[in-house]
């Protein structure tokens, strides 16, 4: 063990001993996100570094409190990309970038960030130091506990170090926009996903009138992306002379004018979901995502009415943002007057039961911040 792992490691059986309960952070760039954390702070930062890069290999190991920036910057210089395009939100780590599970535009077409995660080392509520998976792509030895991690927020254990596969990055991206409403979006989405198309990422956001704007993101080939821009039709997106990166850059990072909306609701459900009344939809939806898997809902919304909505179309609704800034408010005040316990959907009986016997295996203490989920 280095320094960090042993202080840390002593750190948990202390916490143990007193009792006391830990909140692991790294850059705390996703403080808003999830149930607000009650615990002492343990800080992931003095474990920073990268351990192993093969390029050939397409593949990164670095330890959890290595800048997010630093690892893209890093597979930049090789022309290599991370394929589930973490947001950053201003100081990402490694680490937080899998504890949280938040994968950007190209979740349906290349993976989620689960998907990518190869193999990862970390602490548990007894303070012991776990390995699971590999650092290679073949690696299929024991159970598949390392994309458990991918968004169990610090509550199953300390993430310490992190091995994930790479992508190379596309020779062309182009985007094109067609007007139209939501409904025909999220069909015209479908309906493209069936095709042969270098399609990496899709969009709809609201407009001023009746319609709104489609955009399809276009990966690939300078010859396959073109064929496919005169499949699709619609008009090219954005500088024309320079690829289109910047809408889907801000799409990532929340900059985008559509995600100032105060409380504002991430919804996923079925890419195909539509209302069959009125009375089903979901009210205030300001972009969609995903191919439609994901809808972000702005405004004061009933959370019961939320949760109940999608769990009727067979997902689930997080209360992304609270509050006019973004940041937590005491029991949740400010959403249609009432307290929100639970940003996250309930869970059901069975997998509340799952969720307690994993949680009963990595951390028998309750040691860790488990109110974050």
């Amino acid at each position: 063990m280095n320094d960090w792992l042993e202080q840390a490691s002593d750190r948990i059986k202390q916490a143990v001993a007193d009792k006391q309960t830990l909140t692991i952070r790294g850059g705390n760039s996703k403080h808003f996100y999830g149930n607000a954390a009650s615990g002492s702070v343990l800080s992931t930062l003095a474990n920073s570094g990268i351990v192993d890069y093969k390029p050939r290999e397409l593949t990164i190991t670095a330890l959890a409190g290595t800048p997010l920036s630093e690892i893209e910057s890093l597979l930049a210089q090789n022309n290599q990309i991370l394929p589930f395009e973490p947001p950053h939100f201003g100081t990402a780590t490694w680490g937080g970038c899998v504890a949280s599970g938040l994968s950007g535009p190209s979740r349906p077409y290349r993976g989620a960030v689960r998907d990518a995660v190869l193999g990862v080392s970390l602490l548990d509520g007894r303070g012991q130091h776990l390995h699971f998976g590999g650092r290679v792509i073949k690696n299929v030895a024991g159970y598949d506990v390392s994309r458990l991690m991918a968004g169990s927020m610090g509550t199953l254990g300390v993430l310490t170090e992190i091995t994930c596969k790479v992508l190379p990055r596309p020779e062309c991206e182009r985007t094109v926009v067609l007007d139209s409403d939501r409904n025909i979006a999220i069909h015209t989405m479908n309906m493209l996903a069936t095709k042969p198309l270098p399609i990496s990422a899709t969009a709809w956001r609201r407009g001023e009138g009746v319609l709104g704007q489609m955009l399809i993101r276009l990966s690939g080939t300078e010859s396959a992306v073109v064929a496919a821009m005169k499949q699709i039709g619609g008009t090219r997106f954005g500088d024309t002379t320079s690829n289109d990166t910047t809408f889907w850059d801000d799409l990532k990072e929340h900059r985008l004018a559509e995600f100032a909306a105060r409380p504002l609701w991430r919804v996923s459900v079925p890419a195909t979901t539509q209302a069959r009344s009125a009375a089903l939809e979901f009210p205030n939806v300001v972009m969609v995502e995903w191919g439609g898997a994901l809808r972000w809902l702005g405004g004061d919304l009933p959370a019961d009415y939320i949760f109940c909505l999608a769990a009727h179309m067979g997902g689930h609704a997080t209360l992304f943002y609270q509050g006019d800034n973004g940041l937590h408010e005491a029991n949740g005040e400010g959403i249609t007057g009432q307290e929100v316990v639970n940003v996250f959907s309930p869970l059901t009986l069975p997998m509340a039961e799952m969720n307690q016997r994993i949680r009963q295996i990595f951390d028998p203490h309750g040691v860790f911040d488990a109110n974050r989920l």
